[in-house]
């Protein structure tokens, strides 16, 4: 009987592991799916705040979900023509270039010169393409394979960012019908309790998704209107002065690193488009600014939407960034909120009443 018992124990153990493994693999496998409802859902909580004020100003629910996803185009438009007159006017300016370039690499003799002139203290021109086309032969395959998938994680991304957009269209129209559905799964004794502290979470997450938004507002209409005076004092005007302005507005929705990182991309951009002098005025700009954000403009606007002490931002930030890349880094800080909201009213209370 010991042995059958151990047996059945043995077997129901087995069974358990193989479901658990089957649960992980089936996890592993929706990854990215979870990861776009995840950040549709974060974004949906974000807006909804917005759809509410709307309403509150004697608004229908169905215009003012209206109005925001409108926003919500237009902004997802904005990036978009942003982005093709650049691609459009490089590309432009490569092909004009194209015969020139083509002369250049087919004139061996003036490249061997340039070489010798600009280059000579790391070797011969004939060692150094003789090493570069050895390089080129030996890894042919692993370069082509590492372009391909540069095209595919590119073309992966950019289907993403549409499916989170048709998700969190559909979340934010059906908000709350969804809350409706999920509170009436909690037992009627405890609904109540459930009820206000979910609320109290999504309002938390509402707030941050707009102070982190008023934060890259604030960087990208004060970038376009120091490129735009930058250009006047120089007499030369900024070329990209709005683009730079989006991607300082897009960097800034990234916590923590993405300011600085969105300074750095400007400001190479600048060194590849206008010259010296500029480029070290736009570094001394975003110096000066992320000082200004660091110590005015994030304590006033985050401290009224998310109350948490600064080293549990921190905290929240890498580990969430660490664990699911930027989605992670987003949504780190409100989870932080969350919990803390649920340690303060419902596992102090409980152990204040042992």
């Amino acid at each position: 009987m010991k042995i059958q018992n151990a047996f059945r124990l043995g077997l129901f153990g087995g069974l358990g592991v193989l479901v658990a493994v089957a649960i992980g693999g089936g996890i592993t496998v929706l990854g990215p799916i979870i990861t776009y409802v995840g950040a549709a859902l974060f974004l949906a909580l974000g807006i909804d705040p917005a759809v509410s004020w709307l309403e509150r100003h004697k608004l229908p629910r169905w215009a003012a979900i209206l109005i925001v996803l409108i926003g919500i185009l237009a902004v997802f438009a904005g990036l978009v023509l942003a982005i093709i007159p650049v691609i459009a006017d490089q590309v432009g300016n490569l092909i004009s270039q194209a015969p020139q370039i083509i002369d250049t690499l087919a004139n061996e003799k003036a490249i061997e010169s340039w070489w010798s002139n600009n280059l000579g203290w790391l070797g011969t021109y004939a060692n150094a393409k003789d090493q570069v086309v050895g390089f080129l032969n030996d890894n042919l395959g692993s370069i082509t394979t590492g372009l391909l998938n540069t095209v595919l994680g590119i073309a992966s991304g950019a289907f993403g960012g549409v499916i989170v957009l048709i998700l969190t269209l559909y979340f934010v129209a059906s908000l709350a019908s969804i809350k409706r559905g999920l509170y009436q799964l909690i037992p009627a004794t405890k609904r109540e309790k459930f009820i206000d502290i979910s609320e109290q979470i999504t309002q938390s997450v509402g707030r941050y998704v707009i102070g982190q938004v008023t934060l890259g507002l604030a960087n990208g209409v004060l970038t376009l209107i120091f490129m735009t005076v930058l250009g006047w004092i120089l007499g030369n005007p900024i070329d990209y002065a709005a683009l730079f302005a989006f991607l300082a507005f897009l960097f800034s929705l990234i916590p923590l690193v993405g300011t600085i990182s969105g300074a750095v991309v400007i400001t190479l951009a600048t060194w590849l488009f206008e010259p010296w002098p500029a480029v070290l005025i736009v570094a001394i700009w975003y110096l000066v600014y992320m000082q200004v954000e660091a110590y005015v403009f994030s304590p006033t606007i985050m401290n009224r939407a998310v109350k948490v002490p600064g080293v549990v931002v921190v905290v929240a930030a890498l580990a969430g960034g660490t664990l699911l890349g930027i989605l992670g880094a987003l949504i780190a800080i409100p989870v932080a909120a969350a919990i803390l909201l649920i340690v303060k009213q419902v596992i102090v209370p409980r152990q204040n009443e042992l």
